[in-house]
């Protein structure tokens, strides 16, 4: 039994001990189904009663070997990938949440997840109330109603950059009898440990700093195997009631605390809904993990060095990354992410849209793209892209000024991605 303590560790090798003449790296189990002697056997499968794999729409070994590996960096008991981290969000939150009940969120989240909870699980019959990440524990306690079943987070909001104050959230979920579920994306388990701060459940949409490379979407559920589902009779049924889909098991009884969760999750939600990852891209995901202590100290040390160049810019308005001592989040990021927070800068070009426009023709090495969060410099003006049907006006009202660009800083040379921006910056004073 390998001893594993420490993250970089656990990157490389946590979640796959290969057997005497094994295969070094994890195998890639391309199949959709698998073979029994008898009925009997696969019966046990169906019925819960032994462990294996009978179709992967529900399970598979790869999956579950990388799975396992992301569940020993997050410090949690048990994981399973999803398709996408949309899934993710969406399981973490159906998994404990049905119609008639309510859950409690931050309003400075991903835009996809926002619209999720906002627009389509309202329809599924779920409500929500969303919150300022800065509200204060009262304000907080406020939004709880009895049938609220889940409070949400993201520790470094995507796009906001906002650094979630997990201690005081624990605390409220808590105090009202419902779990914390934190989406870590951003920070990853090697700059932040929610589970360690207080949180219950921890989600990733592994297509960003998890894969690293921009070749495979996925996302990951870890669950801490802490919460008590049982504390309050009747208020969790799914999990501690008879499933009568499965001949009435009940997870909490038959699996723990330690396991209850996921195994509802896999065994019910991804049984009727497929959302899965393919064995392909866990095992891309899985190389990426194995890079992921190194590459995040880069992308840190990069962000650092741009943020301070750009903040001492003459034609840069302001920035946001809290690793700026003079950032309005800079004490909670010192408490929470002291080794740095993640890759991602956003500024705002003096002269707003037109500025802003001039300044992305002129980019370079940094490519204009939708997505954050790899190996290569990425960069977006929302104003002119995602965001592009919305005036001035309604840019404001939005959160998303005219003049805001958004850097995703890759682990290229610093000084090559600086001059990048400089001569780009330089080219609006041409104009």
């Amino acid at each position: 039994m390998i001893v594993m303590s420490r993250i970089e560790t656990k990157c490389v090798q946590a979640g796959y001990t290969p057997g005497n003449g094994e295969p070094r790296q994890i195998p890639i189990i391309q199949s959709t189904t698998f073979k029994y002697d008898t009925s009997e056997d696969m019966g046990k499968l169906f019925d819960l009663e032994a462990e294996g794999y009978f179709y992967s729409r529900l399970q598979n070994p790869t999956c579950d070997t990388v799975a396992a590996r992301i569940c020993a960096l997050e410090g949690g008991s048990a994981a399973m990938l999803t398709g996408s981290g949309q899934a993710a969000n969406f399981f973490a939150v159906f998994n404990i949440a049905g119609a008639g009940d309510h859950i409690v969120a931050s309003s400075a989240i991903y835009g996809g997840t926002y619209n999720l909870f906002s627009v389509t699980m309202k329809k599924m019959g779920i409500d929500v109330t969303f919150v300022s990440p800065d509200c204060t524990e009262q304000e907080l306690d406020g939004a709880f109603r009895p049938e609220t079943k889940a409070l949400f987070g993201e520790t470094i909001a995507n796009p906001a950059l906002t650094v979630l104050d997990i201690e005081m959230f624990a605390r409220a979920a808590h105090r009202h009898g419902v779990p914390l579920i934190v989406d870590n994306t951003f920070a990853t388990p090697v700059n932040c440990r929610p589970i360690e701060w207080g949180a219950d459940i921890v989600t990733h949409s592994t297509t960003k700093y998890m894969d690293g490379h921009g070749s495979a979407v996925g996302g990951c559920i870890v669950d801490s195997g802490r919460f008590d589902w049982t504390k309050e009779p009747g208020k969790y049924p799914g999990l501690t009631e008879p499933d009568e889909s499965y001949h009435g098991i009940v997870y909490t009884e038959k699996f723990g605390l330690e396991k209850a969760y996921i195994v509802k999750a896999t065994s019910q939600l991804m049984r009727d809904l497929g959302s899965v990852q393919s064995p392909q891209s866990a095992f891309l995901l899985g190389l990426g993990l194995e890079s992921l202590h190194v590459r995040m100290q880069r992308h840190c040390e990069n962000a650092q060095a741009i943020a301070e160049f750009l903040a001492s810019h003459p034609r840069v308005a302001w920035v946001n990354y809290s690793g700026l001592p003079g950032n309005r989040y800079y004490e909670r990021a010192q408490k929470y992410l002291p080794n740095g927070s993640c890759g991602v800068v956003s500024f705002g070009i003096r002269g707003g849209r037109k500025a802003a426009e001039a300044f992305m023709k002129a980019l370079r090495v940094a490519a204009i793209e939708t997505h954050v969060a790899d190996a290569r410099t990425c960069c977006l003006h929302p104003a002119s892209a995602t965001h592009r049907q919305m005036n001035d006006e309604e840019l404001r009202a939005a959160g998303v000024s005219p003049e805001l660009v958004r850097l995703s800083v890759g682990l290229e040379n610093r000084d090559d991605l600086i001059e990048d921006l400089a001569q780009a910056l330089g080219s609006i004073q041409e104009n």
